[in-house]
């Protein structure tokens, strides 16, 4: 009996050494491969910077392109939506994905064009030890004059073995559940009416203020 437990506890430390730097080497190649993308999105940011004043639905574009392949949007509005999805139609949920899409540029974009020169540190990837296609990634944004900001992306893996973006938390603020509250507001005010909230949506991402939350955070 003590020699099959001695063998059964050395086969389980041998699959733990196999087991941990599989996880490890995987959490080093989502950092570089998070820290690649965004690094390319920076870089894509200040070189057209001007095209935002020239022509915003061009720049919009030139975003929307760069980010398609590492964001999933439509993940992510749907969990905005959250219980509300089940109410939609195919039509209503592609027209609030590019609804939603279309208010964070409206939103966010001008901040973004006229931020002073700022740098993305990308310092971790954590693999969830229950879900190995869960995934947090730690950065630091680093403003021109030094201070620092906090985000933690959350990240998925396709059953392709794709990882894309399905949150951002940004000084411990949730800004998928802010959003997500702030569409269950909107339904309650709109007596469920759920196409009045998706017509609607830019003018109520606009007033939630998500900057002045995450700077009080």
């Amino acid at each position: 009996m003590f020699a099959l437990r001695h063998h059964i506890l050395i086969g389980l430390f041998m699959a733990l050494a196999l087991v941990a730097p599989t996880q490890a080497s995987e959490a080093e190649e989502l950092r570089k491969y998070v820290d690649a993308n965004t690094q390319r999105l920076v870089d894509k940011l200040n070189e057209e910077r001007g095209l935002y004043e020239r022509d915003p639905e061009a720049f919009y574009k030139s975003m929307d392109e760069a980010l398609t392949d590492f964001v999933d949007f439509r993940r992510i509005a749907a969990r905005v939506m959250g219980r509300y999805a089940r109410q939609t139609t195919p039509e209503q949920r592609d027209e609030f994905v590019a609804k939603f899409k279309r208010s964070l540029f409206d939103s966010y974009a001008q901040a973004l064009v006229n931020a002073e020169n700022f740098e993305i540190q990308v310092k971790e990837a954590t693999i969830n030890p229950q879900s190995d296609d869960r995934a947090s990634v730690q950065m630091e944004v680093i403003s021109a004059s030094g201070n620092r900001y906090p985000v933690t992306y959350s990240m998925y893996k396709t059953a392709e073995g794709k990882w894309l973006m399905e949150n951002v938390i940004v000084e411990g603020v949730n800004i998928g559940l802010a959003f997500r509250d702030r569409f269950g507001q909107e339904m309650e005010e709109n007596r469920g009416q759920i196409q009045a909230v998706i017509d609607g949506w830019s003018d109520a991402v606009e007033s939630l203020n998500l900057d002045q939350e995450v700077n009080q955070s």
